[in-house]
C-alpha cells in the first residue's frame, strides 16, 4: 500500500497480484485508449465521467451504475482497484462514483498507466469477460445538490468550499462557455494539478506536501468541505485528496459550474468585483 493512505496502491503492489481473482480492476481512461492497450484483466469504462444519459450534468442514476458495475463482475463485497492515464483525475472520478453509490472498498493506483508503461510492465488489448456481479447501488453522503448548496449559502451556514479549477476559470477570465463566469462565493482556490508530481509517472505528491498546499490556500483538510469544478471531475479528485488525508466528510457538487453558472438564481463572485 501507499505510504500514509490505504486508498492508494503502488504499481508494484498491482503487478504482484495480476491474474488473481480477489479484486476487480477498472481502467478509467478513454474507451479508445483502453481498446489499444490496458493492464491485463482490467475492464473499461464507457466514459471516464460516468454521467447520466438523460441529464449529462450529473452522475448516472443508481440503476444505470448498478448495471454497469455488475457487468464488470463487481459485487457488494468486491475490492475494486482503479487506474487511468491522466494523473489519476479520471480514476478519482470513478472512485467517487463508487463512493457515491455506497461502495467504499475502492483504491487508486498511484501513477496509473503512465507509471505502469514507464516501468515496462505488461499490457494487452484483450478485454476480460468477467462473470456478472451482484453490486447494489446505495445512496450515500458523498455529494451535494445545487439546491442544498444554494440554500446553505442563503442561510449563511455553507460548508467550506474548494474550487479545484484553473486560475483562469477561478477568476472568470475563462468562462468555459457558461452563461456567467466566476466562482461560488466564499470558496478557496487550489488547482488540482498542483497536488501531483510531474511526468513520467504523475504520482501524488507526498501527503505532508499536499496538506501544506491546502493549508496555504486557506483550505482546512479536516473541515466539512464541498469540492467543485466545471463538471464534477476535478471536484471528485479534490474529494479523493481529502479522503487521502483522512477527511471522510467531504462532498462533491457534481453539477459544478456547468450547472451553477448557467442559472440566473445562483450567486457568483469574481476577485475584486464581489458577488
Amino acid at each position: 500500500m501507499y505510504t500514509g493512505s490505504e486508498l492508494l496502491v503502488s504499481t508494484e503492489w498491482l503487478a504482484s497480484r495480476i491474474g488473481q481473482p480477489d479484486f476487480a480492476l477498472v481502467d478509467a481512461g478513454e474507451p479508445l485508449a483502453y481498446q489499444r492497450a490496458h493492464i491485463p484483466g482490467a475492464v473499461g469504462v464507457p466514459h471516464p465521467y460516468l454521467k447520466g444519459r438523460e441529464n449529462p450534468l450529473l452522475v448516472m442514476p443508481p440503476a444505470e451504475f448498478e448495471a454497469l458495475a455488475r457487468s464488470w463482475g463487481i459485487s457488494d463485497d468486491s475490492p475494486v482497484i482503479v487506474y487511468d492515464d491522466n494523473a489519476s483525475l479520471h480514476a478519482a472520478r470513478v472512485w467517487w462514483v463508487f463512493r457515491r453509490y455506497g461502495h467504499r472498498d475502492v483504491r487508486v493506483v498511484d501513477g496509473g498507466f503512465n507509471a505502469w508503461l514507464h516501468e515496462g510492465r505488461p499490457v494487452t488489448s484483450a478485454p476480460p469477460r468477467p462473470q456478472p456481479g451482484t453490486f447494489t447501488a446505495r445512496d450515500s453522503q458523498a455529494s451535494i445538490s445545487l439546491e442544498e448548496l444554494n440554500a446553505a449559502l442563503v442561510a449563511g451556514d455553507a460548508p467550506a468550499l474548494w474550487d479545484t479549477r484553473s486560475e483562469e476559470e477561478w477568476t472568470g477570465a475563462n468562462s468555459r462557455g457558461n452563461k456567467r463566469a466566476g466562482h461560488v462565493p466564499g470558496a478557496h482556490h487550489l488547482e488540482w494539478r498542483r497536488l501531483m508530481q510531474g511526468p513520467p509517472a504523475r504520482r501524488f505528491r507526498p501527503l505532508d506536501e499536499i496538506r501544506a498546499e491546502l493549508l496555504a490556500a486557506g483550505i482546512d483538510p479536516e473541515a466539512d468541505t464541498v469540492t467543485y469544478c466545471q463538471a464534477g471531475i476535478r471536484g471528485a479528485f479534490g474529494q479523493f485528496v481529502l479522503a487521502l488525508l483522512g477527511n471522510d466528510r467531504a462532498r462533491t457538487y457534481d453539477g459544478s459550474m456547468g450547472e451553477w453558472a448557467n442559472r440566473d438564481d445562483t450567486p457568483l463572485a469574481r476577485p475584486g468585483r464581489g458577488v
